[in-house]
Parts: structure tokens; C-alpha cells; sequence
């Protein structure tokens, strides 16, 4: 077989060729640290490192997901805690005032503190992150939630929405982080029931309404209705309870407070002993607004003719049930919000754990080993070097050298 002169000079410069880029990749992979830095390199390898770091991203964004959570629960659940200790204290502020040794000075005294929690209470209740957005708006962060309107006298409205914002802390799995207010301040269970009672002032009797709720959902009439004491000519009372149209509901005759009134699916337990000519209306009202529960607290107390009287403090039972359900609504949204910070927190163990895992597997498919490379690469110098050698006592023979 007859080779020429340029056949060998093309096969030693592949040689070198190939054993530079030989030497060249290994000194790439040594300044990297990366054994596998294209898919060129292993592409088995490159798949599983492009998986891995896949999931990887997807795993750093759920731990942002979850620093959002836990920041926004976390204030969440302070604010709410707050909030419900104030709301215990405004409870035992309208304990205090109706005290009946205290006189108009202290009582007026004990409101004006009263209107200074309710301030708080409202503060609260308007707090802004750090990004200036409400906290308690739902999605309407950009609208401060609560304000008094311009009734008389004033109530505060809700201008947010029900809105929970939820973040995703795991695939498939998405946690509220924040509290809307109505459902934190202004959604509280009725303390009576189903319904509000409106006492007069001509009341004599002392007694109130224990509770006032729906007993039977087939047979319940929605309606606003009057409750009639007259005497009954043997010292005790006879009860006529009317609807909206003046029509007769129920008819009691000598009525026993340790009996409940029923009609219409609806039953009322009277706690006391109404007086001949007494009466009281109540209408549908399920859920209170602690913010207006508060104020009508205060205005019975400012009131030197009411808060020592008959219907002073029927409506006083009525103002410190609702009180108390309003205490367990904001104890109920801060056990939502503290309960998702623990869910949460939970699930930043699982994915630093994973991450720790898919970092290992990492490890095993792309790191160097500097050993194994540095000797790689003296072997390839080598070569390189014999083949550089050979290239260059080839590249200068000539055949006139032996003529």
C-alpha cells in the first residue's frame, strides 16, 4: 500500500486535532467543575440535568411563594390577635360602665375610652403592608375597607370584597393569605340567633331575650314581628305575638319564661318577667358587625336615661352577646390565618428537603471529579505531545532526502 506524502500529513494534524480538543474539553470541564457543560458531552446526562434543574426552579418558586405566605400570614395573624384582645377589653369596658354605683362623669369617662379602642379597633382593621396595599380589602387592596358613613348616628360600611388571594405552595395545592374583613369584623354570628330585638323605652319589665332562632326551616316565615305582653287578671301576663300585617302568630296564655314562644318555625326564649304593656319587635338579622356593636355600647352608655333602665339593660344582653360572637369571629379568622402560617411552614421542610435531594442527584450527573480529570488530562497532554512529535519528523522527511 503506497501512502503519499500528503495522506500522512493529513492523518498527523487529525491527530493533533483530535488530541487538542481531547485536552481542550478536559480543561474546560476543570475551569467549570462541570463534567457535562453541553449535550454534546453526554446526552443522557444532559436530560436528567435539565430535569433536575427544572424542577429545581420550580421548587425556588414555590419557597417565594411561601416567604410571601408566611410574611402576609404572619402579620395577618398579629394584627388579628390584636384586634381580638381590644375587642375583649371593649367587652369588659361595657361591663364596667354599667356598674349601677358609677355616676354620668365616670360612665362618660369609660365611653370616651371605649371610643378610643374603637378608633384602634378600626386602625387595625385598615393596616397596610408594606407595599401601602390594605390588608383586610380582599382584592380591593388599593381601597381602605372600613369607614363610618353618614348616617345618623354613623355606621362603619365595608368597602372591600370577599377576596382570599391564594398562593401556590405545591403543586395542585394553593393557601389563602390574607383575611377579608367582612368576614373577620363584620360577618359575627347574631349572639341571640337568627334575629335583633328592638326594646322600648317604655319597657317596665325586667327581662330580654335569651335567644331568638330558626327552629324549623320547612315551616319558618321570615318577618318582622311584634311581641304584645297584656295582664292576665291573676298578677301575670297573657302574650300575643303579631306578624308585619298585624296578623296573630301565637297566642300565649299566662306566659312562662321557662317555656319558649314558637311560630312560624321560629323559636324565642325570654329570660325575666315582662310587665303588662310591655312589647318588643325583632326582625331577621343573622350575622353583626362588631364595629356597630360597639358603637351602639357606647351610645347606651353616654345615655344617662337609658343605660340604667329597664330597656337599658335588655339592650346591654343584647350589646354583650353580640360583643362576645364578635370576639369569637376575629378568634376564628386568626385560627384560619395561623393555621395556613403552619401549613405553610410545613411545606417549606418538604421542599428544602427535596431540594437537597435533586441537588445530590445533581451532583452525581454534572460535578468534575478533579482526580479522575487531572489525570485524564496528563494523559492527554501526553499524547498530544507524542503526536505533535511524530507530526513534526514526518512533516520534515522528504523522499530527496534519501535520493
Amino acid at each position: 500500500m503506497r501512502l503519499s506524502s500528503a495522506q500522512l500529513f493529513n492523518q498527523s494534524i487529525t491527530s493533533v486535532l483530535q488530541k487538542q480538543t481531547a485536552t481542550s474539553k478536559i480543561i474546560e470541564q476543570m475551569d467549570s467543575g462541570k463534567k457535562v457543560n453541553t449535550a454534546g458531552d453526554d446526552p443522557v446526562a444532559s436530560q436528567g440535568i435539565d430535569n433536575l434543574n427544572q424542577k429545581n426552579a420550580l421548587v425556588d418558586q414555590f419557597m417565594k411563594n411561601i416567604d410571601y405566605a408566611t410574611n402576609r400570614l404572619a402579620v395577618t395573624e398579629s394584627k388579628l390577635g390584636s384586634a381580638e384582645n381590644l375587642t375583649s377589653s371593649i367587652r369588659d369596658q361595657v361591663l364596667r360602665a354599667v356598674n349601677g354605683t358609677l355616676g354620668e362623669s365616670e360612665r362618660q369617662m369609660i365611653a370616651d375610652e371605649m371610643k378610643g379602642s374603637l378608633e384602634e379597633l378600626l386602625s387595625i382593621a385598615n393596616t397596610k403592608d408594606e407595599s401601602g396595599n390594605y390588608m383586610f380589602s380582599g382584592f380591593s387592596t388599593n381601597k381602605e375597607p372600613f369607614a363610618f358613613d353618614n348616617s345618623t348616628p354613623p355606621k362603619i360600611v365595608y368597602s372591600g370584597d370577599s377576596g382570599i388571594k391564594n398562593s401556590l405552595v405545591q403543586a395542585g395545592v394553593a393557601l389563602g393569605t390574607n383575611i377579608p374583613g367582612d368576614s373577620a369584623f363584620m360577618k359575627a354570628a347574631n349572639g341571640l340567633g337568627d334575629y335583633s330585638v328592638n326594646y322600648l323605652a317604655s319597657q317596665q319589665g325586667d327581662f330580654s331575650v335569651k335567644t331568638a332562632k330558626i327552629a324549623d326551616a320547612a315551616t319558618y316565615v321570615a318577618d318582622i314581628y311584634v311581641f304584645n305582653f297584656t295582664d292576665n287578671g291573676a298578677g301575670g301576663t297573657n302574650l300575643q305575638v303579631l306578624d308585619s300585617a298585624n296578623n296573630p302568630v301565637a297566642n300565649v296564655i299566662n306566659f312562662d319564661a321557662t317555656q319558649p314562644v314558637s311560630f312560624n318555625g321560629i323559636e324565642v326564649r325570654i329570660d325575666g318577667k315582662p310587665s303588662a304593656g310591655d312589647s318588643f319587635s325583632m326582625a331577621p338579622q343573622a350575622e353583626v358587625s362588631v364595629f356597630d356593636t360597639i358603637s351602639r355600647a357606647i351610645a347606651l352608655i353616654e345615655d344617662p336615661n337609658s343605660a340604667n333602665t329597664p330597656q337599658g339593660r335588655a339592650q346591654l344582653a343584647q350589646i354583650l352577646n353580640n360583643i362576645g360572637s364578635g370576639v369569637n369571629q376575629i378568634s376564628s379568622a386568626r385560627s384560619v390565618a395561623g393555621n395556613n402560617l403552619k401549613i405553610v411552614e410545613s411545606y417549606t421542610e418538604v421542599h428544602i428537603e427535596e431540594k437537597v435531594v435533586n441537588t445530590s442527584a445533581l451532583s452525581l450527573l454534572e460535578d468534575l471529579d478533579y482526580a479522575s480529570a487531572i489525570t485524564e488530562f496528563e494523559k492527554q497532554q501526553l499524547a498530544l505531545n507524542a503526536v505533535s512529535s511524530v507530526f513534526s519528523k514526518v512533516g520534515s522527511v522528504s523522499l530527496f532526502d534519501y535520493i
